[in-house]
């Protein structure tokens, strides 16, 4: 299995719009963060997590190839604001769209023309299929088994795929979800910035989660400005967590 972090970034991305701090300014490729984004790459399955508003720049350079899935964490526009640019690959078949149902019902009310029964062509082909957290479907034969976390109060999903955990915008998660999580080689979770946040991880907070979990290699995604310099905080972590950066591929 190969994942290829698309973006790390939070829902402004980095550099922030009209920011001058010293990580909007950074001439380091990795304190660049395009909004959170990322492909798994199985034996059988192309998988894209979530598909935000930066998602035609972060393809632009991959390989021009089948996307079988898209697994949807949230209805929030920086991880949905790029699904009708999913239209190129729609000449290699259909992309089904997989989402909890409240998603699923904002998806059709925010993009009616994409849903509708009758389309009109040049409208991508994204069919929406509603899934549940804690039951487990396949994307080909590839199992993928949607984890429930707490986005503040709001609930969404992260994800496991075979040894790969995803987590994206999560405060907290219950109980039974660390279970779902044991045995995990790789998680990949959100840590927002160093001080705390009401609906997001802090570094702190991530860190405390990746040393319960104990994958053997945590990457911390969804950044914004105020986490600091990727080479200043990646020299104070632990030897087995990293701050993960745009183009990152990590092998299972």
């Amino acid at each position: 299995m190969k994942v290829t972090i698309l973006g790390s970034g939070t829902s402004t991305g980095v550099p922030q719009i009209g920011c001058t701090c010293a990580v909007c300014t950074s001439a380091d490729p990795k304190d660049s963060r395009l909004r959170a984004s990322a492909i798994v790459e199985t034996d059988d399955a192309r998988i894209l997590i979530d598909c935000g508003p930066d998602f035609r720049e972060q393809v632009l350079h991959l390989p021009y190839e089948r996307i079988d899935g898209v697994l949807i964490t949230h209805e929030h526009y920086d991880h949905v604001g790029g699904l009708d640019d999913l239209r190129p690959f729609c000449r290699f078949g259909s992309v089904p769209i997989y989402a909890e149902e409240y998603v699923a019902k904002a998806l059709r009310l925010r993009m009616p023309y994409c849903f509708v029964e009758h389309t009109y062509p040049g409208v991508p082909n994204i069919p929406l299929q509603e899934i549940v957290a804690g039951s487990s479907f396949t994307i080909n034969r590839t199992e993928v088994l949607p984890i429930r976390v707490m986005h503040g109060k709001l609930p969404i999903l992260g994800y496991r795929i075979g040894k790969l955990g995803y987590i994206t915008d999560m405060l907290t998660m219950p109980e039974s979800s660390y279970e779902q999580l044991v045995g995990i080689d790789v998680l990949v979770v959100n840590a927002l910035r160093i001080a705390s946040h009401p609906t997001h991880q802090s570094l702190e907070e991530a860190l405390a989660v990746a040393r319960r979990i104990q994958a053997k290699n945590t990457y911390f995604i969804h950044m914004s400005h105020d986490m600091g310099l990727h080479a200043g905080v990646e020299q104070e972590l632990p030897d087995n967590i990293h701050l993960a950066f745009d183009g990152l591929e990590i092998r299972l």
